[in-house]
């Protein structure tokens, strides 16, 4: 499938354009989250990007932790949201207006996610073989990140839940996470909900940070590891208790939890980014793998972020029925690492004819329209074209349909294709795990064959 090596050679262009430098040691790169609204580091986007292409080296992964770690919280400030512990939201030159009243400072820490998942950056560049000694370097600002998820994290006492205020401090976001627009959280009838909010997407990532990081923290024999796991255990608990909320199709996790503790129904794709993290056992896996795959969740061209059934549903609103190819790729890979391969796959083939309709640059989001015959997709005007972690979603798709899950500190490398296949016979070179070159070939049928360097064991799955 011609389209695949299209958009990877596209989506590698523009993260080489997206590349910036520490100004504080210019060795340590990162990728800039977008041209031209955000042209800067921020601490989501930048961290999934680097997540997303970990399939190509780590040395951009080390380079994007040791950059927000310069920056890491460490004092209580009420002005730019800083804590102890916290991955910042932004830097900007000086401070921005937004829009709305909102004026964001120049250091800005007003993000609800970032935290968790520097760790899990941290946890999966160490799987895919990132050097012992640049691991070690790291670890105090990963154990200072796990302190944050109990110390700071649960900001509106729900008990344990990481959560965010949800009403802005006069100069920050009023919505902390990826979905940061002011509407973005709201109930199935159309109100918008009160915060403080504890997002569903946000407990998976700090589920998974918490468990990778004890993980990390014993393999390098650090203490905290068995607080963590209990952590995370607890956390799984406090969601399969307080989350689940159900419509006329069935049940399916809650957008959120908010000021009165109560369920927040709308049905969006932020569900997606649970799976994966450990949070769901396998029957809520499959719950979740069915309400995305519906008509009302899957446009043709990838996920929506809200169903079409919602009231409040616009396809080209910027997160209340837009696709973002980021969000659709995350799922994806979620989706085939807990073996939904169909409902990945369909994912998958709408981003492939998504690209061919953007001459393979993906923007930051276009409209959620249903593809139909004739029924052209719908360009979001202000997307910004090249960004982060649309261009990054390129190579996450290639390792979605490769399947390359990688164990480097144990050895290990296990390959499971996406099947049935969705885009051909594929062949990828040049590839990098362990610090050495990575060649996986899967032909349509699925067979699989692979050159890895020496000292892997190599497992491949169908």
């Amino acid at each position: 499938d011609h389209r695949l090596a299209a958009l990877v050679a596209q989506g590698l262009a523009d993260v080489e354009s997206l590349l910036l430098a520490d100004p504080d040691d210019p060795q340590d790169a990162f990728v800039a989250a977008g041209s031209p609204w955000f042209l800067t580091l921020f601490g989501r986007d930048s961290l999934w990007a680097a997540r997303m292409l970990l399939p190509l080296g780590t040395e951009l992964a080390r380079g994007t932790l040791t950059t927000l770690a310069r920056r890491q919280g460490t004092r209580v400030d009420r002005a730019t949201e800083e804590q102890p512990g916290k991955i910042l939201h932004e830097v900007r030159p000086a401070p921005i207006d937004v829009g709305g009243g909102t004026r964001l400072p120049a250091r800005y820490y007003g993000t609800v996610d970032a935290t968790p998942l520097w760790v899990c950056l941290l946890a999966e560049a160490w799987r895919w073989g990132m050097p012992a000694e640049e691991v070690v370097a790291l670890l105090p600002a990963c154990e200072a990140a796990l302190a944050w998820l109990v110390e700071h994290g649960d900001s509106g006492g729900f008990g344990g839940l990481v959560a965010y205020p949800g009403t802005g401090t006069g100069t920050g976001l009023a919505n902390q996470a990826w979905k940061d627009s002011p509407d973005a959280v709201q109930w199935a009838d159309g109100r918008n909900a009160t915060g403080p909010l504890a997002l569903c997407e946000v407990q998976g990532y700090a589920h998974q940070a918490a468990v990778a990081g004890a993980d990390l923290l014993e393999a390098f024999g650090r203490p905290g590891t068995d607080r963590w796991r209990h952590w995370a255990e607890r956390l799984r608990q406090r969601f399969r208790d307080r989350f689940w909320t159900q419509d006329a199709v069935g049940p399916f996790p809650a957008l959120a939890l908010d000021r009165d503790r109560r369920p927040v129904d709308s049905l969006t794709s932020n569900i997606g980014h649970l799976l994966g993290t450990g949070l769901l056992d396998a029957s809520e896996s499959q719950l979740v793998a069915g309400r995305l795959a519906r008509a009302d969740m899957s446009s043709g061209y990838g996920l929506r972020t809200l169903s079409a059934a919602s009231p409040r549903y616009g396809p080209l609103t910027y997160h209340r029925g837009s696709v973002w190819p980021h969000d659709t790729a995350i799922v994806a890979d979620g989706l085939a690492r807990e073996g939904h391969a169909e409902a990945a796959g369909t994912l998958v083939a709408g981003l492939l004819e998504a690209a061919t309709r953007f001459d393979h640059r993906l923007p930051e989001l276009y409209g959620g329209t249903q593809r139909a015959p004739g029924r052209p997709l719908l360009a979001y005007p202000a997307a910004c074209r090249p960004q982060a972690w649309a261009a990054a979603a390129a190579v996450s798709l290639l390792q979605t349909i490769l399947g390359i899950r990688p164990d480097v500190p144990n050895g290990e490398l296990t390959v499971t294709p996406l099947l049935p296949t969705v885009a051909g016979a594929v062949a990828a070179r040049g590839l990098r795990v362990g610090g050495g070159e990575l060649s996986v070939a899967v032909t349509r049928a699925g067979a699989v064959d692979v050159l890895a360097p020496t000292g892997l064991r190599v497992r491949t799955e169908r």
